[in-house]
């Protein structure tokens, strides 16, 4: 796909929404719930195709929690991502202490500390870290699908690198996933966010691909937290970026895609799947929930602009919690917690743990 021609008009140009902007809490608390609403929403119809989401739930697909027999559970893409924040959180402890911390092993212990709920026991050859706050919580102890990538990554026993790979092969989307509190760090560069989320991804997975994508998700991330960017104005930015990234050519593709395809609105779900893939792949499931927040932003409210968002992420026949969880976390990201629907929230399993992980680290932050 060639890059010279400019991107289409964004929708969300033609008729902007007006909102009070959030503060930096807002948004925390925002991004973490929103992932985690929309991980649980699309965790009920996973790896369905699109065929049997409507079969279940009428021609428009599943929209709403209502829809449901019961609510459900978020997965292992909330668990994780709310180990990241806490790999993080303790790396600042450390740094507000006084004491220079590797944010890189910090993460490591926070996943192995992860890894011991989901298999009963630390990895052989591995250290076994103090609990934290976030090791006492059930919620997370519960088996919900693990990626395969993560646990095997983290089997090995060695904190992996990008210089020294675990995995060398693994793109899967549960290294995007987890990625967004990297860019809910306040007061650093968006080199130092991609640094990290880079390193971040490295411990599990070991294909570039599967970096660059955790970096980008990121990057939007902190655009939109930290320099209120638009939607559509933080996507441009890291298209553009991301076209001059020696390598990264399958990610630029799918991201321009992503950015064209939804300057025509809502498309079918399978036109979506045929266009953008399953959402298997970093770089899919990531192009996928650009596409699904920018498709709707012609919404007239941010709580709408939200339900629309995550519906459009998850209703096609692929990784449907994994996109709705990254175009979770980008709305809430944007908007902050105003614009979570209540209903979704009093379905939300686990609020309270998410909200504690979020007082944790703001508490660092903020100080």
């Amino acid at each position: 796909m060639t890059t010279d021609a400019p991107l289409p008009a964004s929708r969300s140009d033609a008729a902007p929404t007006a909102h009070t902007v959030p503060d930096y809490a807002s948004r925390v608390r925002g991004c973490l719930l929103g992932g985690a609403l929309g991980d649980q929403l699309g965790a009920a119809v996973e790896s369905d195709s699109f065929d049997v989401i409507a079969g279940r739930f009428g021609a428009d697909g599943l929209h709403d929690f209502s829809q449901l027999p019961e609510p459900g559970h978020f997965s292992d893409e909330t668990q994780l991502t709310l180990y990241t924040l806490d790999g993080l959180t303790e790396a600042l402890e450390w740094a507000n202490a006084g004491t220079a911390a590797d944010e890189a092993a910090c993460l490591w212990l926070a996943y192995l500390r992860w890894y011991a709920t989901q298999e009963g026991r630390f990895p052989e050859g591995a250290p076994a870290p103090q609990p934290r706050w976030i090791d006492g919580q059930p919620i997370l102890h519960a088996r919900r699908a693990p990626a395969e990538a993560c646990l095997s990554g983290l089997a090995t026993g060695e904190m992996g690198t990008r210089a020294r790979p675990v995995n060398a092969d693994a793109v899967d989307g549960s290294t995007v996933t987890r990625s967004a509190p990297f860019g809910l760090l306040p007061f650093v560069d968006d080199q130092t966010v991609q640094r990290l989320a880079t390193d971040g991804s490295a411990l599990t997975h070991g294909h570039p691909a599967a970096h660059r994508s955790a970096a980008t998700l990121a990057t939007l991330i902190r655009l939109l937290v930290h320099e209120q960017a638009t939607l559509p104005g933080a996507a441009v930015a890291m298209l553009a970026r991301t076209e001059q990234e020696a390598g990264a050519a399958e990610l630029a593709g799918h991201l321009r895609t992503a950015v064209e395809l939804s300057a025509h609105g809502p498309v079918a779900p399978a036109d979506l799947t045929a266009a953008l893939g399953t959402g298997r792949a970093a770089e899919e499931a990531l192009s996928i929930a650009l596409y699904a927040v920018l498709a709707t932003a012609d919404s007239t409210t941010p709580e709408q602009h939200f339900r629309r968002g995550v519906a459009a992420a998850t209703n096609h026949g692929g990784d449907s919690d994994a996109a709705g969880s990254i175009a979770g976390n980008l709305l809430g990201a944007h908007y902050g917690e105003a614009a979570l629907p209540a209903e979704w929230l009093a379905s939300l399993e686990g609020p309270e743990v998410i909200l504690g992980m979020a007082d944790r680290f703001l508490a660092q932050t903020q100080g």
